[in-house]
């Protein structure tokens, strides 16, 4: 019996499906890369936005495809993650090749779910959004095995107009501290090197278990773990960011001087439509304060252009915001309008047309700030971890403690000297070129 696992989406959606692949292997079933081979098909989705659903939904036809004698032996084709949850009445009228759905809270009961289909029953596996799968297994690690998510909480309660995050995911719900604890040392012990803290929302983690924020008191245990040499924080909304957070990253040399603080825009105006909690003055301040606490941060955020009722003045304005702050890295999304969100029902909609003109005009205004950074990091020598060879070539590929992976960019070493992924090496900064650099060991 061989299963292939399809990961779409986010981070958070990686880890359930490495999870389901452990609990799997657990069962001893075999996993292949080769679909024409693979007896099972399991599609982890993702519908955030209009081309995450587009994506997912093609995934499963041309996977549907292996269940035809002459292309492939599929015996089961089975949906799990954000599209099964939001979609699940659809999928099983519109799409009868699809033999079970799972829920986002039921990625546990993946075995069940596959063995039942393979007996010629019912394989769909759905639990209340309400619940926090907390499986006994050890992730199969998808990322190289030097880096990993840590995963810390599930959910969100931010309700921000454009995000259906809430209704696949439901509420918060933080994982308790100790099995955290438990779960990174086995990962160090597995040979992870770099541990990335992620949830929808980082910054809240414990609240609801401890009654307080409780990041700060976690990443100070996770620092204490042997083999774990950086930590880097994602997805931390501005307007949770604390001094204890700022204090806990100066003072611990583990934790990088990352963060990723998604703003989504800098008018008044569209923050308040957008349901979000700050205004322009407030992410001004605690990005002010970042830069002043901690020097040599390396800020990353993502904007929302095009969204309801957006004005050319506003679009200015951000344009503004940007060039200013001089992000060091920034991404941005023309706005998506999701079913069963209040933004979706706003007047004033922008034209597919205007936000990708928009969009346009602020990734050219952060290429040049991105280029800048690049060049002003010449000459500086920084710890860099090697991500793999290039083929055929005397060189490395690697990243900086300013560099998350597979969303920044990375760092090329030339040299004849053996390394291997996961060591930490010195670098040289030599030349730069766009949003990548060029080292030599020092």
């Amino acid at each position: 019996m061989k299963i292939i696992f399809i990961s779409l989406g986010c981070d958070k959606n990686l880890v359930d499906s490495e999870v389901m692949l452990g609990l799997l292997r657990d069962k001893g079933y075999e996993f292949t890369d080769d679909e024409a081979e693979a007896d099972v098909i399991v599609i982890n989705t993702c519908c955030f936005i209009h081309d995450a659903k587009e994506e997912s939904i093609q995934t499963i036809l041309n996977m549907a495809e292996y269940k035809k004698p002459e292309v492939g032996c599929c015996r089961a084709l089975i949906v799990t993650g954000c599209l099964a949850q939001r979609y699940r009445d659809e999928i099983a009228k519109e799409l009868p090749e699809v033999d079970a759905i799972v829920g986002t809270t039921a990625y546990d009961q993946i075995v069940e779910a596959m063995e039942a289909v393979l007996a010629g029953e019912a394989g769909d596996r759905f639990a209340s959004e309400e619940e926090l799968p907390l499986p006994e297994t050890k992730r199969i690690l998808t990322t190289g095995g030097y880096y990993a998510y840590l995963k810390i909480a599930e959910g969100c309660d931010k309700h921000c107009t454009y995000c259906v995050i809430p209704q696949l995911r439901g509420h918060f719900r933080s994982v308790p501290m100790e099995r955290l604890i438990a779960e990174a040392c086995g990962l160090a012990e597995a040979g992870v090197r770099e541990l990335i803290i992620i949830a929808q929302e980082t910054t809240l983690y414990g609240k609801d278990l401890y009654g307080k924020k409780s990041l700060p008191e976690l990443l100070r245990k996770l620092v204490e773990i042997d083999g774990i040499k950086w930590l880097r924080i994602m997805y931390c909304y501005p307007e949770e960011i604390d001094d204890e957070l700022i204090r806990v990253m100066k003072e611990e040399k583990k934790i990088c001087h990352y963060l990723d603080l998604p703003i989504q825009h800098a008018a008044d105006h569209i923050l308040s439509r957008m349901g979000r909690k700050t205004s322009n003055e407030q992410l001004r301040a605690i990005i002010g304060k970042l830069r002043k606490e901690i020097p040599d941060i390396c800020l990353r955020t993502t904007l929302i252009t095009g969204f309801p009722g957006e004005t050319k003045k506003e679009h200015e304005l951000l344009m503004d915001f940007v060039d200013e702050m001089e992000f060091e890295r920034l991404g941005v999304f023309t706005y998506s309008p999701e079913e069963n969100t209040p933004a979706a029902e706003m007047p004033d909609q922008i034209s597919e047309k205007c936000k990708k003109e928009r969009q346009a005009e602020l990734m050219e205004l952060q290429q040049e700030i991105a280029f800048d950074h690049a060049d002003g990091m010449v000459g500086r020598e920084i710890e860099a971890l090697i991500e793999g060879k290039v083929v055929e070539e005397n060189a490395y590929v690697a990243r900086t403690y300013m560099d998350a992976p597979n969303v920044d960019g990375y760092l090329f070493i030339n040299t004849d000297q053996e390394l291997m992924s996961g060591d930490f090496v010195q670098v040289r900064i030599t030349g730069a070129h766009e949003y990548d650099l060029i080292g030599e060991l020092v």
